[in-house]
């Protein structure tokens, strides 16, 4: 990877522990991710604010509110309505959502457990394209 190139930023809520560290290992393995976890979905706006990750990947079944809520608190923050979020959900067979995940009303839903190359790639594919450099003024 190039050393220029920043590490894109991933926030994981989700309130299974262990899931989301073993997530956040994986990720970070790969050199291209700096990761956060938050696992509890009422601290998630906080979190994301302070974090601003270019990407979330969010649970759907978790006590207290559910990546439903979460999301419609993303959706409503000024700062967060763009980032792109991913479901990881037990709630979706492999089988229903496929190796490409399941789109349903505009949000990707990946099956839990999913392959580290699997989610990598979807992050990829909703990471905002980079932002090419700026042209340098022309010297007089």
């Amino acid at each position: 990877m190039d050393t220029l190139e920043e590490k894109k930023r991933i926030l994981i809520v989700d309130d299974e522990v262990s899931f989301a560290r073993m997530v956040k290992l994986n990720l970070e393995k790969t050199g291209a991710f700096d990761v956060r976890t938050e696992n509890k979905a009422t601290y998630a706006l906080a979190a994301a604010r302070e974090f601003k990750p270019d990407l979330i990947i969010l649970d759907v079944i978790m006590p207290n509110m559910d990546g439903g809520d979460v999301s419609n608190q993303f959706k409503r923050d000024r700062q967060l309505r763009d980032t792109p979020i991913i479901f990881l959900t037990a709630t979706v067979s492999k089988r229903e959502a496929g190796e490409g995940g399941l789109n349903s009303g505009g949000a990707l839903f990946l099956a839990k457990p999913v392959s580290v190359e699997t989610l990598v790639a979807r992050i990829n594919e909703h990471l905002p394209p980079p932002q090419p450099p700026p042209e340098p003024a022309p010297q007089p």
